[in-house]
């Protein structure tokens, strides 16, 4: 029976592979840094979400090694049985802390928390309002939900105010706007104070997942609604402690009280999932402790995302606008973007194309993510490297 599947697995695989859209997994063989090792030697890394340069700092490290002295490798079990350590209260005060929310519930991924929030807040009387570039995690927790669904164009507040006109004509009991903080893959950052406009005139919720926000945007890193100046308007926060926070893995979901406790209770990926490990919450803990000490981490960012985005420029590179560490190289075709990030590594630098269905067709790119431990040596470098690789193919 499996060889009338594999006949179509194999067509499925040679249309990708045809079409220029086959994502190659280069290994790599030393932690995450500004400079890795992979097969080909050293190389400078401007792929990970190694925000912060945090993934393999000492202090973290020390943190984590002492929760596997007191806590052992893993929980073996969910929350409500037996897989409740006090670590795992202790990080969710903090992140709340944080973040200035009412309580926060930790899950093995931000995926998770995205997939567990709507189907079990929501209802087939309410509606949930979602922005079109919103990330994957939001896509697949709205189909799991059987709240009516409205898509409004990325970032337009005209839009938004039409599909919430149409959610009350709809007779929704709940309107819910669903936002990133920071759109992925263009590095865009969501009109919050806008829309927490929108959503008062229209008396709905905010959720945003502000994944690769968190730690770092906003003047003390608390995010998207600080920079937005929102943190008391914005409803429900999901983020991860895999970006900025750390590198490791782990999400969570953060706002009022009320709904926390409901997730305890009915969110399928936390109840039916082994916790996240001790050892991450002991990470997210002196990550939370030392950014809250100093903003140095977050300025230095800040400072080598503006000089790498104006030296892209300046080398006439098609980066998009923005602030952002994540910094788009736009090429459009599929095939270009991947045989320039291939060039590239043979020039030291490791970064990748990115290309359908992660981003729509016609729109591919190369995604460069700074990072605070960059060097200037390496930005420039970097620089000098994209300008002649795509020089080479006709794409400066």
């Amino acid at each position: 029976m499996y060889g009338k599947l594999k006949n179509i697995l194999n067509a499925q695989l040679k249309e990708i592979k045809d079409g220029g859209l086959w994502k190659e997994e280069w290994e790599i063989l030393s932690p995450q840094n500004s400079k890795i090792r992979v097969a080909k030697g050293e190389v400078i890394n401007f792929c990970a979400n190694n925000y912060l340069g945090l993934a393999d700092n000492k202090q973290i490290l020390d943190a984590v090694k002492t929760s596997l002295d007191e806590y052992g490798f893993g929980t073996a079990s969910v929350r409500f049985i037996c897989g409740t350590f006090d670590i795992h209260r202790r990080c969710e005060d903090e992140i709340s802390k944080f973040l200035g929310t009412e309580d926060t519930i930790l899950y093995s991924s931000c995926y998770e928390a995205n997939e567990g929030l709507f189907e079990t807040i929501l209802t087939e009387n309410d509606a949930i309002i979602s922005d079109e570039l919103n990330h994957a995690s939001i896509i697949d927790g709205v189909r799991l939900c059987k709240a009516r669904r409205y898509r409004y164009l990325n970032s337009d507040m005209n839009d938004l105010e039409i599909k919430l006109k149409e959610a009350d004509q709809g007779g929704a009991r709940l309107k819910l706007i669903a936002t990133d903080g920071v759109f992925s893959m263009d590095g865009y950052l969501a009109k919050l104070d806008q829309i927490c406009d929108l959503a008062e005139k229209y008396e709905a919720l905010v959720m945003v997942d502000d994944s690769h926000a968190t730690g770092f945007v906003g003047k003390t890193g608390r995010g998207t609604p600080e920079h937005c100046g929102v943190m008391d308007r914005v409803d429900i926060i999901t983020s991860t402690m895999g970006k900025a926070l750390g590198g490791a893995s782990g999400g969570f979901t953060a706002g009022r009280k009320e709904m926390i406790d409901l997730l305890r209770q009915r969110s399928r990926p936390y109840l039916f999932s082994n916790s996240v490990p001790p050892l991450i919450c002991a990470a997210t803990i002196a990550v939370l402790k030392m950014i809250g000490q100093t903003t140095g981490l977050r300025d230095k960012l800040a400072e080598n995302t503006k000089y790498f985005r104006s030296e892209l420029g300046k080398a006439g590179l098609g980066v998009l606008e923005g602030t952002h560490p994540i910094t788009p190289i736009m090429f459009g075709d599929a095939k270009l973007a991947s045989d320039v990030a291939r060039d590239m590594l043979s020039e030291g630098i490791y970064v990748k194309g990115f290309s359908y269905p992660v981003v729509p067709k016609n729109r591919a790119r190369i995604r460069c993510q700074v990072s605070a431990i960059h060097t200037n040596e390496q930005l420039d470098r970097t620089v000098t490297a994209f300008a002649k690789i795509c020089k080479k193919h006709g794409a400066v």
